[in-house]
């Protein structure tokens, strides 16, 4: 009689892959979609970047904290390729809005909160994302506050890594921030001298307190344990 395995025993090899593949798949799946995100937050970063330098290379001047109310937007479009403008997000153009801020539309209620903090408990408030909107041609969805006030003067541009309409639509997970300095230079939001630095790095943690998360990305562009430790 030639040597060979039962049922029993090939049953049992069987079931001994896929308890393994069930324990280490979802890990495997996980790595791969922060890589995905890790190395699309790189390239929203290099993409905003040369659109403001080619800017200031044509114009003379950087883009500054000062930068009239609403003008960001249609001056970074003009150096970066984009598939659709989605207006400001606020008066007079939510019904065009990609993300409008639910302040400003007819049934407030009605509207889904798009984006939650860093460990997902809270959702985030969109007028730091309502001063001009627009995808990029590779999907990227691109929020600004630039409102423009005397005693707000200061322009954030932040980046939905992977579009508004794939999770897990997290500030410091797949949206991202960066501030434009006094000098004119991108910062990511979390770099000292940032609107969201702090020496605890609090606004990039598991506590429980608004815009949770908007001092991530300097972490996620600087330290390699960032994403392999998301909450």
């Amino acid at each position: 009689m030639k040597p060979g395995f039962t049922i029993a025993e090939v049953l049992i090899t069987l079931g001994i892959v896929g308890i393994t593949a069930a324990l280490t798949l979802p890990a495997i799946i996980n790595n791969t979609q922060n890589k995905q995100l890790e190395t699309a937050l790189k390239k929203a970063y290099s993409t905003i970047n040369q659109g403001l330098l080619l800017y200031e290379n044509e114009n003379g001047q950087p883009i500054t904290p000062t930068a009239t109310r609403h003008s960001v937007k249609p001056a970074l479009m003009k150096y970066i390729k984009t598939v659709k403008d989605c207006g400001t997000g606020s008066t007079g153009e939510v019904a065009k809005a990609c993300v409008p801020n639910n302040s400003f539309v007819e049934n407030p209620d009605d509207e889904k909160d798009v984006y939650k903090t860093y460990n997902g408990d809270y959702s985030i408030t969109l007028s730091a994302f309502d001063d001009g909107q627009f995808i990029m041609n590779d999907g990227m969805l691109v929020l600004i506050e630039n409102s423009g006030s005397i005693s707000h003067q200061r322009v954030w541009i932040s980046v939905d890594v992977n579009g508004y309409n794939k999770r897990p639509n997290r500030l410091g997970k797949d949206l991202f921030m960066f501030q434009i300095s006094n000098s004119g230079q991108l910062l990511p939001m979390g770099a000292k001298g940032t609107n969201y630095y702090s020496e605890t790095e609090e606004y990039c943690s598991e506590n429980d307190i608004p815009m949770n998360g908007a001092g991530c990305t300097q972490k996620a562009l600087t330290d390699p344990k960032f994403w392999k430790n998301l909450p």
